[in-house]
């Protein structure tokens, strides 16, 4: 990982990053973040395997314009669902931003949790930090290339996975493993599970907290989501300065010293080569690796925890904090209104879609039997995953009447059915030269799936 070189000459126009070397941490964060590295990775690399009905749990059937999540199939035209989803992924990264910073940063995104399973490699294959600052300096021979081969041929190794598991959610996992095996996946397959791949062992093995730093928005406009209320990652300064070494058992105080011993330990474990005694910075994730540290050195010095923490500007101050605050109770409500609006959009939605195209060609016309005719084209789209033969009728004036091709018009599965039908009434019971007229469908084997719509019915002016 990398970090601005404080040693290059200012006026230039590219400062050359200095190589990070995180030291490990370990504590309750430490222990958290490695459960959501498992939980997410778990949950990305397993869903692609898991069978619902007959069929992948979760596939994005791009040529077929078919979403399968969990026994559902969404189409383009549920794209409000898509949309409801994204406005609910917003208003939760402002809620938790709001509530404790940059949680998703340092615990759930992308790039943190393939990152940290890259480092975790890295550690494994060259040792700890000391290990590997060593093994950098070191001139190359046999045993430098084969530590430095083999952590890029298991990260290689993982960036593939990973790539193919991409490719899985969107064509059919254990197909493409069979063609993968025969060498007979096609061209586009090939790029995406090559270009993610890449992507991944780029960002994770080099670019790191780069990516971060400088390709991610949300380092630029967090703050103007924080307040004096937010919880966040913070150095006490009242209590820890002036800082500086001293020996065990002796008491700072009476050197004038504050509880920080100036190990540095809270640089060493930071990600992103941030040190947290300067103040809440734009390259701060979130991942309270120096919470972990600074812990783990107070515990040895027999000082309280809390030397750096989760807490408040306001808390610091010494003034009342307020976590639970208006804005956090606003968050609250839309969230829970948003996602229960999406709960129940998706539990009441039915797989069938009517559009009515009416005939412009003429506005009317009129029969040998004296009554007025109009000429539509339905679209029939039965978005279940079974076949069904439904009935069509129509609501508007007195004794109108339908005319269509069939009296049980038969939809196959993923069916879009094209039927011309006209519609006739007697000029004498139309209301007026256009009115409403509706549409209505339903299916003959399950009485619940049915939809309506609604049309204009045009006649001779009244007179």
């Amino acid at each position: 990982m990398t970090a601005p070189n404080a040693s290059e000459p200012a006026g230039t126009f590219y400062v050359k990053p200095a190589k990070i070397y995180p030291r490990e941490a370990h504590g309750r964060f430490a222990r958290l973040r490695v459960f959501a590295v498992l939980a997410l990775l778990g949950l990305y690399y397993l869903t692609p395997w898991l069978d619902w009905g007959g069929r992948q749990a979760v596939l994005f059937d791009l040529p077929a314009r078919k979403f399968y999540i969990l026994g559902l199939a969404f189409w383009p035209q549920d794209f409000f669902f898509l949309a409801l989803l994204l406005i609910i992924a917003a208003f939760s990264l402002f809620f938790f931003t709001a509530l404790a910073g940059r949680l998703w940063c340092g615990y759930a995104c992308p790039q943190t949790v393939w990152t940290e399973t890259f480092m975790w490699i890295e550690r494994w294959v060259e040792g700890d930090r000391g290990a590997r600052m060593k093994l950098d300096k070191a001139p190359w021979d046999a045993r430098k290339l084969r530590l430095k081969a083999g952590k890029h041929a298991l990260w290689l190794l993982f960036a593939a996975w990973t790539g193919f598991t991409f490719v899985g959610f969107f064509t059919p996992i254990r197909e493409l493993g069979v063609r993968l095996a025969g060498f007979a996946l096609g061209p586009w397959e090939l790029f995406w599970i090559v270009f993610y791949s890449f992507a991944t062992w780029g960002n994770a093995g080099f670019m790191r907290e780069q990516v971060c730093l400088y390709m991610c928005p949300y380092a630029r406009f967090q703050s103007a989501m924080f307040d004096k209320n937010t919880l966040v990652i913070s150095y006490d300064a009242e209590r820890g300065e002036p800082r500086g070494s001293r020996k065990r058992g002796v008491d700072p105080r009476t050197r004038g010293l504050g509880d920080c011993i100036d190990c540095t330990l809270c640089v060493q474990v930071c990600p992103t080569g941030i040190d947290i005694r300067n103040g809440l910075q734009y390259q701060c994730i979130g991942c309270a690796a120096c919470v972990d540290a600074c812990d783990e050195v107070m515990d040895k010095i027999g000082s309280p925890r809390g030397l750096v923490r989760y807490t408040t500007e306001n808390a610091l101050l010494h003034h009342q904090p307020h976590v639970i605050r208006p804005r956090m109770l606003v968050y609250a409500a839309l969230l829970l209104a948003l996602t229960g609006g999406l709960v129940y959009a998706i539990s009441v939605r039915t797989p069938l879609q009517l559009d009515v195209i009416r005939d412009r060609n003429a506005l009317y016309r009129m029969t040998d039997d004296g009554l007025a005719e109009n000429v539509y084209t339905l679209k029939i789209l039965n978005m279940d995953e079974h076949p069904h033969r439904f009935a069509l009728a129509v609501h508007g004036a007195p004794g109108m009447r339908l005319d269509a091709a069939a009296d049980a018009i038969a939809v196959a599965a993923g069916e879009v059915l094209t039927l011309p039908v006209r519609v006739s009434a007697d000029p004498q019971d139309l209301p007026a030269a256009s009115s409403d007229i509706r549409f209505e469908l339903r299916a003959l084997d399950t009485p619940d799936l049915r939809t309506a719509t609604t049309g204009r019915f045009l006649g001779p002016a009244r007179r």
